[in-house]
C-alpha cells in the first residue's frame, strides 16, 4: 500500500505544468494565418452588400413590435430560412407581418392558408408543420414568448442548432455559441479553421469553439455568410476576386 501511494504522488507531480522537470503546456491550437485572412474577409465585406445584410433574418423583423412578439418573428424567419435564399425567406415574412404576425395570429390561421403565406420557401409542407407545432409550444408552455437557452430552442419542432444560436444572437443578444451553416462549414473547411475536415455543420460549430475568440463568435456567422454569397461560392469560388488567395490552402485545388 506505501508503494502504491508512493507512485501516485509521482503520477500528480508530473502532470503537465506541475512538479519539476514537468512538460510546458501545449498551446491551444489555432489555424495557420487565420488573423490575416479574418482581416481581409471583414475587408471584402466591409460594403455590406450581399443579401445576407439586405434580407437576413436580422431584417426580417418587425423593430417596432413589443419585445415578445419580435422574438418569435425572428425564430419564424429562422425557421424559414433553413434551405431557403435570403430572398425569398425576406419575402415570406413580409407577407406573413402583413398579416400581424403573432403566436396568436398563427395559431388562428388554417394550414392551408399559412402554406400559401410561406410558399416558395424550401420544404414548406414541412414547415407549416413545425411552425403549427412550435407555435402551439410557445403558447403552452412559454406565455407566447421564445426560450432563452440553447438547449430548449432546438427541442421545438423544426428548430436545429443553427437556428438556436442565431436566436440567441439576434433575439435574446446573447452569445452561447457560433452559428454554423453551410457558408460557414464550407470556408471553414477551405480555409481549414479546423483540425481536421469536418463532415457537418455540427461538427464544424465544436471544431471552431475550441480556438475561435469568444468575442468573435457573433461577428463571424455573419462574415463567412456573406463571403459565400458573394465570393467562396460552393460551385466555381471566385478565388481570383478573392484577398485571401495567396494563403487559402483551398485555392490552388479549385
Amino acid at each position: 500500500p506505501r508503494q502504491s501511494r508512493r507512485r501516485k504522488s509521482v503520477a500528480i507531480a508530473y502532470e503537465p505544468g506541475q512538479g519539476d522537470g514537468a512538460e510546458p503546456r501545449r498551446q491551444r491550437w489555432e489555424p495557420r494565418d487565420w488573423r490575416e485572412q479574418l482581416e481581409r474577409i471583414r475587408e471584402m465585406r466591409r460594403s455590406r452588400d450581399a443579401p445576407v445584410d439586405e434580407m437576413g433574418v436580422q431584417k426580417c423583423y418587425d423593430i417596432s413590435a413589443p419585445p415578445q412578439v419580435m422574438r418569435y418573428q425572428v425564430l419564424l424567419a429562422l425557421m424559414l430560412s433553413s434551405q431557403t435564399k435570403d430572398q425569398v425567406t425576406s419575402a415570406a415574412m413580409l407577407r406573413l407581418r402583413r398579416r400581424g404576425l403573432t403566436v396568436d395570429s398563427v395559431l388562428q390561421m388554417d394550414d392551408e392558408t399559412l402554406g400559401q403565406i410561406i410558399y416558395p420557401v424550401g420544404f414548406w409542407r414541412n414547415k407549416v408543420k413545425y411552425i403549427k407545432q412550435t407555435t402551439a409550444i410557445l403558447k403552452q408552455k412559454y406565455g407566447g414568448d421564445i426560450p432563452s437557452t440553447v438547449e430548449e430552442l432546438v427541442q421545438l419542432p423544426g428548430v436545429g442548432p443553427k437556428m438556436a444560436h442565431l436566436a440567441m444572437h439576434i433575439a435574446w443578444d446573447s452569445v452561447a455559441g457560433i452559428a454554423v451553416d453551410t457558408h460557414v462549414h464550407r470556408i471553414s473547411n477551405r480555409l481549414q479553421w479546423v483540425k481536421k475536415e469536418t463532415k457537418n455543420p455540427e461538427e464544424t460549430r465544436v471544431a471552431l469553439e475550441e480556438w475561435l475568440p469568444r468575442d468573435l463568435w457573433k461577428e463571424i456567422n455573419w462574415l463567412l455568410v456573406g463571403f459565400g454569397q458573394q465570393t467562396c461560392l460552393p460551385v466555381n469560388p471566385r478565388c481570383s476576386q478573392c484577398l485571401n488567395r495567396d494563403i487559402c490552402p483551398a485555392a490552388k485545388r479549385l
